[in-house]
């Protein structure tokens, strides 16, 4: 299966959910949180569109105009913008979706200038890929979403812990029936999960979820997990799972997942 995000001209999608430890006093997204994960998608973005290093040199005014408050969905989009002989800028949106009805509100956009660094971007003469040709987003019925694997969430031989890819395969799960029932969804089963590959630090994880089978109560969500190299773009899939996800109502007791609950 072909990851069209990874594609040059493509935006990258991380996708996240606003937990306790992420929020302030008022329960919503801490800024600095936010502002974390808007480097971590410009960084994807510059590596995936010239496969060196980079680092971020600066980035333009950030306002945030609506919070993501907790148990909230926050998906952040970048996309390429520039593309000059050593550095490049990323705009990264960072949108909040309520989980029950589905609104979303565009809570801060920001500008990112990342430069390349290394020995290949020293030599005379060397410069960036040039910019790629812009096209629009086509739909796509399955949900993509993208996080970096950094040595916190690596076991003693440096890939990514196995607990760690199944909470990454769990959460993909839980968005993806989420926004196909639009309930309060719970996991009830993780069904047959099979790991193919290592995914190493500094690597990217990549999640593909999607409902394969709605029934009364529950929905099946199958999910992939693919590894990608930044250096080289080689692409692997390190993964795959099923997860059963049940609809609950108020009270912990499953509610059809179409229709009003009982």
């Amino acid at each position: 299966m072909t990851n069209a995000y990874s594609e040059a001209g493509a935006v990258t999608h991380l996708i996240d959910i606003v937990f306790p430890g992420d929020t302030n006093h008022h329960g919503t997204l801490f800024g600095g949180v936010g502002l974390s994960h808007m480097d971590k998608v410009a960084f994807i973005v510059a590596a995936r569109h010239a496969h060196v290093d980079f680092v971020t040199a600066s980035c333009e005014r950030i306002d945030f105009k609506a919070p993501a408050r907790l148990g909230e969905i926050v998906e952040l989009t970048g996309r390429l913008t520039r593309v000059g002989r050593r550095s490049l800028s990323v705009e990264v949106d960072m949108t909040a979706e309520a989980p029950l009805t589905g609104e979303r509100r565009l809570c801060t956009r920001g500008m990112f200038n990342m430069v390349a660094i290394g020995d290949e971007p020293e030599r005379e003469g060397w410069r960036l890929p040039p910019m790629p040709e812009a096209r629009p987003e086509e739909p796509d019925a399955d949900l993509r979403m993208v996080e970096l694997v950094f040595p916190d969430v690596t076991s003693h031989y440096g890939s990514l812990y196995g607990g760690n890819a199944l909470a990454a395969m769990g959460k993909a799960a839980f968005v993806a029936a989420t926004r196909r029932s639009r309930k309060a969804v719970v996991m009830a089963a993780s069904q047959r999960v099979d790991f193919r590959s290592q995914i190493h630090n500094g690597e990217v994880m990549e999640l593909i979820g999607r409902v394969e089978k709605v029934g009364t109560t529950s929905l099946t969500v199958a999910v992939e997990l693919w590894a990608e190299n930044l250096t080289t773009g080689e692409r692997r899939r390190s993964g795959q799972g099923s997860f059963v996800m049940v609809a609950v109502d108020a009270n912990g007791r499953p509610q059809p997942v179409d229709g009003e609950a009982a």
